[in-house]
């Protein structure tokens, strides 16, 4: 499996970064997951002299417009997502959703929306949306919906594809929680060893959840760890001290 980082707050040498994520997926299938806050993920596909409409799905981790903006640049792909990806949603008077509506996504793309798993193949699924088992994940939101109401942010999903070696399980932002994910994962391909965890852990630093997550990941015997994204400065750090990870950049291309 090759994974191609086509966005991410992370530059490297060859390819610029920005607050976002893109990740172009060749597995089994080929996935562009996730489409970064512009264009960019084109700028450095091309870079990479990668096409990302030789994808045969489009996945949306969640409907925040650093995942999303760069539909805008897309069409005439099955577009997989959860069906709340599309609510207008606002960090204090900031507003963080999608540029675009349900019915403007129904006319570009073909739209497959679930909360429930989707499977997109028999080693590739998406989860659809994820259970918050844990006591110290997914449980408080700053953000807002348009009526003033808590968004949780139901929406957040992930990918989890199966490999001879085990589980790669590839998140947007994991607001539901990087482990609640992971055990779902587990659950919905009844594969219990998890073998690599990327994305954004959505994680901010030197605290009880960041210090539980690690615990987590420990006794889950992981073998690659990238938290990237969201995950901020301190908390990669403590991942960096703890388990020795690092976090992916913009143009790296990951083998798996």
């Amino acid at each position: 499996m090759k994974i191609y980082v086509l966005a991410d707050n992370h530059a490297s040498t060859k390819c610029k970064a920005e607050w976002g994520l893109s990740l172009f997926i060749e597995s089994s299938k080929k996935i562009l997951f996730d489409f970064g806050a512009s264009d960019l993920f084109l700028q450095n596909a091309e870079k990479l002299k990668l096409n990302v409409n030789d994808a045969d799905y489009f996945v949306l981790s969640h409907g925040h417009w650093d995942h999303g903006n760069g539909l805008a640049y897309l069409s005439d792909k099955k577009l997989v997502c959860h069906p709340e990806v599309f609510l207008k949603r606002y960090s204090g008077s900031r507003y963080i959703g999608l540029p675009f509506s349900y019915d403007k996504a129904q006319e570009n793309f073909e739209l497959i929306t679930s909360t429930i798993p989707v499977k997109i193949d028999e080693n590739i699924t998406y989860l659809g949306e994820i259970p918050r088992i844990t006591e110290f994940e997914g449980k408080n939101s700053v953000f807002k919906k348009e009526d003033g109401s808590v968004d949780n942010i139901r929406d957040d999903s992930a990918l989890a594809i199966t490999t001879e070696q085990g589980l790669v399980i590839i998140t947007g932002c994991a607001h539901a929680g990087i482990c609640n994910t992971i055990e779902y994962a587990k659950t919905i391909s009844g594969v219990q060893k998890v073998y690599a965890v990327m994305g954004g852990f959505h994680l901010q630093g030197q605290d009880e959840v960041t210090s539980k997550t690690i615990e987590y990941l420990k006794g889950q015997k992981i073998q690659k760890i990238m938290p990237s994204h969201c995950t901020e400065f301190p908390a990669l750090a403590e991942f960096y001290l703890k388990l020795g990870s690092s976090p992916y950049k913009a143009g790296q291309i990951i083998e798996l």
